[in-house]
């Protein structure tokens, strides 16, 4: 890459790779798909240096397309610019391989008759994701200004995310701050993980919001950076994996979290709370709900310890 040092990464793979537009560099940078010497970029910005090695990676195009379907959606905040909802479990964000139809993105596309083309035609007005299996609050943009504004923040991290979990078994220690490398595992390309000796940088602040008699806790947790399945990789890397978590938990000793594991059928990750500064009017914004009906069961029968 003679000659190209000083570049900016997303830049440089769009100049490279003629079928990609600069926003397509960039997704693939966040993604994952890019790798300069062999390690994931912390952003899409870094400046390339001489003797750098790029490698990019790129999948087959996804024969799909996002179509408009009737959905039941919990929207908390909604104007020209923004949708903010309450999202339910088991909903997929945005269309992919396997999951073409019933995402978010349908249900949107099907309320805003305003959102398409916004991000992609499969990710339309998406800033940020909330897995599968985690509820909470999710907000989409509905105009390129807002999109480009709150895409912004979120990679610069002026915006606040909590979330509560519940881990099994608990920390020892109150509060903490877990900062990591972070990228995809080395064992398994499908999963990530925190201990790895190249990555980006992953923060999760966490405190212990109250313990229960079977060794079980509740935790809140404050996104510094917003990698995929952060939350759920920080904490079981740590030892206090989330209860119920099918992909980096482990089934509890206790029988008695076991079956309450195997009843929630899910993660114990809800997206409780989100403040950001609307990206056109300047306002501030605040949204908080509580967790659904079957994570705020679990939490009674934690409590009760029957």
């Amino acid at each position: 890459m003679a000659g190209d040092e000083g570049a900016r990464l997303d830049v440089f793979v769009a100049a490279k790779v003629p079928e990609l537009s600069r926003a397509q560099a960039k997704r693939l940078i966040e993604d994952g798909d890019v790798l300069v010497n062999g390690a994931e970029p912390d952003k899409a910005g870094v400046k390339l240096r001489a003797g750098d090695q790029v490698v990019v990676l790129l999948r087959a195009p996804e024969p799909i397309s996002a179509e408009p379907e009737a959905m039941d959606l919990v929207v908390l905040f909604e104007d020209e610019h923004l949708i903010v909802i309450d999202k339910p479990a088991g909903v997929v964000v945005h269309p992919a391989p396997g999951h073409s139809s019933g995402t978010l993105v349908n249900g949107l596309l099907a309320h805003c008759k305003d959102l398409s083309g916004i991000g992609g035609e499969l990710r339309p007005g998406i800033v940020h994701r909330l897995d599968k299996d985690t509820t909470g609050v999710l907000v989409v943009t509905k105009s390129d200004a807002a999109h480009q504004v709150l895409a912004e923040a979120f990679q610069s991290k002026s915006l606040l995310r909590e979330y509560v979990a519940v881990a099994a078994p608990a920390p020892k220690d109150e509060r903490g701050t877990i900062r990591t490398l972070y990228g995809r595992s080395p064992a398994d390309r499908k999963k990530f993980s925190s201990k790895v000796t190249r990555g980006k940088h992953a923060v999760t602040h966490w405190e212990v919001a109250e313990r229960f008699p079977s060794g079980a806790a509740l935790l809140r947790l404050r996104l510094e950076t917003g990698r995929t399945h952060q939350i759920r990789v920080h904490m079981a890397d740590h030892g206090w994996p989330l209860l119920g978590d099918p992909t980096y938990g482990r089934t509890p000793k206790d029988a008695f979290l076991a079956g309450l594991a195997k009843e929630l059928g899910r993660q114990a990750l809800h997206a409780a709370r989100l403040e950001i500064t609307h990206p056109v009017t300047g306002a501030f914004l605040q949204f908080h709900t509580e967790p659904p009906g079957d994570m705020q069961r679990l939490l009674a029968r934690l409590r009760t310890n029957a």
